[in-house]
């Protein structure tokens, strides 16, 4: 039984870590977007740009809800945690992506 839960709390750890390194790369990618070197040129990176920033608002408030909801487990009962990191991290796959084709994107047009 002691090996259930060790694995287990294991696990959520190692969820948890992945999302805070998630969280820093995103926030080293959102100063990256507010350079002047990646600043779009056309109508459409104008417009990714902008779904860009607001998806690394969304980010910041998913991984802050989930920080919340962390905090409060420790104090007594929410439930679903794990499928709440497990969402944010793919999120944070999709904004990873993203990201990486507006970059390549801005790249092409300068």
């Amino acid at each position: 039984m002691n090996t259930i839960n060790e694995k287990n709390t294991y696990h959520k750890q190692e969820l948890l870590i992945r999302m805070e390194r998630n969280h820093e790369v995103i926030q080293r990618l959102s100063k990256k977007l507010c350079s002047y070197t990646y600043e779009p040129k056309c109508p459409s990176s104008f417009e990714k740009y902008n779904d860009l920033k607001r998806n690394f608002k969304l980010f910041e408030k998913y991984q802050k809800n989930i920080m919340d909801l962390i905090h409060r487990k420790k104090i007594g009962a929410v439930q679903g945690l794990e499928r709440e990191v497990q969402l944010h991290l793919k999120r944070f796959k999709q904004l990873e992506t993203d990201i990486a084709s507006y970059l390549l994107e801005t790249m092409e047009h300068s």
